[in-house]
């Protein structure tokens, strides 16, 4: 199997973005930053991002000094970093109930799944709005302390929120549930599952989270095993991708089919077969057969397997 090309990154991944993560303790240069007619806030509205309604999908960014109001009724922020000498700060504006057409959210825009439009967006938009949803998530999730109960601040840029509690002051950091997603291979065919929720005829590779003490390649073997009774081994790995739905990071690899007779647990998967690849690279994309979406990394483990 060739290695995957460092070139071309996933969707969600490798945005470009400085992160400035040396500025985040520095609120005197934060405010200074949302004064700044330059920055854009990035807006996040119950998970959805904002785009403008056009031809082509494009991010709809506000500048900061013309939503001086939004900043004031947000559940929070958090600064994402710079681009092209551009500051980028996520906005979280969850507690209006609809957002209003208006001077900041122009009648023209409209907030949606970045799923519905990943692909079609350009590169480094679509990393940039996936990392304000995970953000905010992050934030709406983390409004109190997991360990006293009492709520929590934001700080450092909303990279922190920290327990007010004075007895406690537990610091909590932004977090990401690491997840293995495998094409098992055995010669000219590979093993795909689908689970009854999806689109009719739609088939994946396996994945499932890595649990406490477990390697990445235990964490392969074991759920590939628990899912379809299938053992298997040179566990290879190929590649990431942030995936905030709502809030992991998927870790790509191609494993050999080592034995084992296929035997799907229906507690993890409706159904589960081998398909060749002449049946996947003819895929009509129909009710027989529908390949994975094509801003997931599990399309990516797919069509390098076809092209190797």
């Amino acid at each position: 199997m060739p290695d995957p090309d460092p070139r071309r990154p996933n969707y969600y991944a490798s945005g470009g973005l400085d992160r400035a993560q040396e500025r985040r303790g520095d609120p005197a240069w934060l405010a200074e930053r949302l004064a700044d007619p330059r920055t854009l806030l990035v807006p996040v509205w119950r998970q959805r991002n904002l785009f403008l309604q056009v031809e082509a999908p494009r991010a709809r960014f506000l500048r900061a000094d013309e939503a001086g109001h939004l900043i004031e009724q947000a559940a929070g922020l958090a600064l994402l970093g710079l681009y092209r000498q551009t500051t980028y700060v996520a906005l979280d504006l969850t507690p209006l109930e609809a957002p209003e057409p208006g001077p900041a959210l122009a009648e023209d825009s409209a907030f949606q799944d970045i799923r519905a439009v990943g692909p079609l967006l350009a590169h480094w938009e679509g990393a940039l709005l996936a990392y304000a949803r995970g953000m905010m998530y992050w934030h709406s999730r983390h409004r109190f302390c997991g360990l006293c109960g009492h709520p929590t601040e934001s700080l450092e840029a909303g990279h922190l929120r920290r327990c007010r509690n004075p007895a406690c002051r537990t610091s909590h950091f932004p977090r990401t549930d690491p997840a293995v997603i495998m094409l098992v291979h055995d010669g000219d065919r590979c093993l795909m599952g689908r689970q009854a929720a999806w689109p009719a005829g739609m088939h994946s590779t396996l994945a499932g989270f890595v649990e406490p003490g477990e390697s990445l390649e235990d964490a392969v073997a074991r759920e590939v095993e628990e899912e379809s009774g299938i053992r298997v081994d040179e566990v290879r790995y190929h590649s990431s991708q942030p995936w905030p739905f709502p809030s992991s990071i998927m870790l790509g690899f191609h494993a050999r089919y080592a034995g084992g007779r296929l035997t799907v647990n229906p507690e993890e998967l409706e159904s589960a077969r081998w398909f060749t690849r002449e049946a996947l690279a003819n895929s009509p994309e129909d009710e027989s057969l529908r390949l994975p979406r094509r801003d997931s990394i599990a399309r990516r483990l797919i069509e390098d397997w076809l092209e190797g």
